[in-house]
């Protein structure tokens, strides 16, 4: 990028929770960044859930912390409820959800905007971005305010032209109480971008004083509960408190036959199958009209009670997002088992939105058609703030990098749950708002969230957002857990343990001349000695499929149009979506074997300089 007069050398445009990851890695490598929000008091909000993590979502939190991102520890710390899911399964999918308190969360982050170096925060509307050469150079505000710079991420969330429905009542907004943005969508639309409409949504809030406890199922959180972020691990070391606030009981009730019943009868009230609303929900969040119909012989889901806060009333109804009017709301909700005489904050609703499809995007998350122009969050597709946040990460640290002219940060398959997303979104796109689950993953069992920091804080120095002090523990941990692996190893524990009954506390038990160990190296170095095979078995799976496909670069520029035998609609595929190797080209929805083979036979016929080592070509 050329040089140039400017406001800021990256503007951030939306302070959710992709622009707040976004913004603070920008500036953290000592980028001038500028972050635009349409109300400074709304940043961080937690649109739907109040909770941080869950399974692959916690990978996804553990791994940002790694990187040197802040969601996890702003988790932490704010964290009111911690709970690791399908403890008594492998560690693959193994996972940390936190419930935190809703406001609390929100001010956490948005103290860490404010107190941030190189970064200024502005409120306002973007409506049009600024181009110069094909490159973005800054944005205009609706005020018509100019912010010239030198890269923009957009991070809109579920806000382009955004329309709440509740029932047969709709109005702008993209979330209660804030105004959707509607200049921003025509203005990508001229440039050439491909938008599309999705939709989500959000329970009825409860007052919790209504709520009758004792005939629901309470859920505790862990005894000992793990924090997220690796330095909340140091300062509990040094003796800081963790948790840091009140920890709260949840509760679990569930839905009757006469839940449902009343939404069978009220379907024709509902936008949803009225066809009010165009765009397409989650399919693993959906609405809870939508599974009564789907999940027809079920006479029974469950539904999580989870307080907003320590000094809050409201209580969020998780496992009942609905746009039913609100007469019909109130019915069904009590009709639940400890809500028949609930009362009702605030109505479930549903959102409407405009996304663009990210086959637009490289794998840094910058656009294709514009230089410096970089999307992240929902605004690509994604539902879920985890999977937002590390989006944001992404292009906030590439967009520096960009600027820099350093090398970009591409997280292969293979060393990251995130580098699975981004590849998933940038090669094979979206057809739903896309969730990130760990059965996305080939190599599932190396990426745990227990090793984040021994996969990825490598990465977090070479970018300056994981200090010296940081780097040196982690790698401090990864002796001492290879230490302890070659010790059981060389004394012949390591086949008593993997044996199905044997655990580490067991075995150590016995074992008198064990070394006193951490419990977070106690932990990987039993998973490592325990699923020593399985881990080589998907490993050579993996390197089989990377062998064949991963290792072959295409050549920037090629022509598919010029190779013989490809389909109009592959050559079509090809040419949007330029993938930059042959495995992503395998991903890409559409690309048959045929057309595959065609592809490597034009690439081993432009020579051997094309295919690249696999080790150094592997995304």
């Amino acid at each position: 990028m050329g040089k140039s007069s400017v406001d800021a050398e990256v503007v951030v445009v939306g302070l959710g929770h992709a622009g707040c990851e976004a913004a603070l890695a920008s500036a953290r490598m000592g980028l001038r960044t500028l972050g635009v929000t349409l109300r400074r008091n709304r940043i961080a909000v937690m649109s739907c859930n109040p909770a941080i993590g869950g399974t692959a979502k916690g990978h996804l939190v553990r791994e940002l912390d790694a990187l040197g991102g802040e969601m996890g520890r702003a988790a932490d710390e704010t964290g009111t409820h911690f709970k690791t899911l399908n403890a008594s399964r492998g560690p693959a999918v193994q996972a940390s959800r936190v419930l935190c308190d809703r406001d609390a969360y929100a001010e956490r982050m948005t103290r860490a905007l404010a107190a941030q170096e190189h970064l200024e925060l502005v409120e306002g509307e973007v409506a049009d971005l600024l181009m110069e050469k094909g490159a973005a150079s800054g944005v205009r505000l609706d005020d018509g305010r100019h912010f010239r710079s030198r890269a923009v991420i957009l991070t809109t969330g579920t806000f382009l032209q955004a329309i709440m429905h509740v029932g047969e009542q709709k109005e702008e907004g993209g979330r209660v109480g804030d105004p959707a943005s509607r200049g921003l969508s025509q203005c990508l639309r001229e440039i050439g971008f491909e938008l599309g409409r999705f939709k989500t949504g959000t329970p009825a809030r409860l007052s919790r004083r209504s709520i009758r406890y004792e005939r629901c199922q309470p859920q505790p959180g862990d005894a000992q509960p793990v924090p997220f972020s690796r330095r909340t691990v140091r300062d509990r070391e040094m003796g800081h408190p963790f948790p840091r606030m009140p920890q709260l009981l949840c509760h679990i009730t569930q839905s009757t036959p006469r839940t449902h019943r009343i939404v069978q009868a009220n379907l024709h009230r509902s936008p949803l199958y009225q066809g009010r609303i165009v765009g397409r929900g989650p399919r693993y969040c959906p609405s809870f009209e939508d599974k009564v119909v789907r999940f027809a012989d079920r006479d029974r889901h469950q539904i999580f009670l989870e307080p907003d806060g320590v000094d809050s009333d409201i209580v969020y109804p998780a496992g009942l997002s609905t746009s039913l009017p609100p007469d019909v709301q109130l019915e069904l909700l009590r009709s639940i088992p400890g809500l028949e005489q609930v009362e009702v904050v605030r109505y479930g609703y549903a959102v409407e939105y405009d996304f663009a499809p990210p086959t637009q995007l490289t794998e840094t998350l910058e656009t294709r058609r514009v230089r410096g122009l970089f999307f992240a969050g929902q605004l690509n597709g994604t539902s879920g703030y985890e999977e937002a946040a590390f989006q944001g990460f992404v292009a906030g640290v590439n967009a520096a990098l960009a600027i820099r002219g350093e090398k970009q940060l591409v997280l292969g398959r293979s060393e990251a749950h995130g580098g699975v997303l981004i590849d998933e979104l940038v090669t094979r796109g979206v057809d739903e708002p896309f969730r990130m689950l760990t059965s996305r993953s080939e190599h599932r069992l190396r990426l745990r969230e227990g090793n984040a920091d021994l996969r990825l804080a490598a990465h977090g120095r070479r970018l300056g957002l994981v200090s010296a002090e940081e780097y040196e523990r982690v790698e401090s941990r990864r002796r001492a857990i290879a230490q302890e692996v070659a010790r059981l190893k060389s004394t012949g524990l390591a086949e008593l343990l993997r044996r199905p009954e044997m655990t580490y506390a067991r075995l150590a038990a016995a074992d008198p001349r064990r070394p006193e160990l951490p419990g977070n190296v106690v932990a990987e170095a039993e998973v490592e000695v325990k699923y020593e095979g399985y881990i080589a078995q998907q490993d050579r799976a993996a390197a089989r499929q990377r062998d064949a496909f991963d290792g072959w670069l295409i050549p920037d520029g090629l022509s598919f149009g010029a190779i013989r035998g490809f389909s109009a609609e592959v050559i079509e595929k090809l040419e949007r979506q330029r993938p930059r190797t042959v495995g992503q080209a395998r991903r890409i929805p559409g690309i048959t074997p045929a057309a595959l083979a065609l592809l490597l036979v034009h690439l081993r016929r432009a020579g051997p300089a094309v295919a690249k080592n696999v080790e150094s070509a592997a995304p």
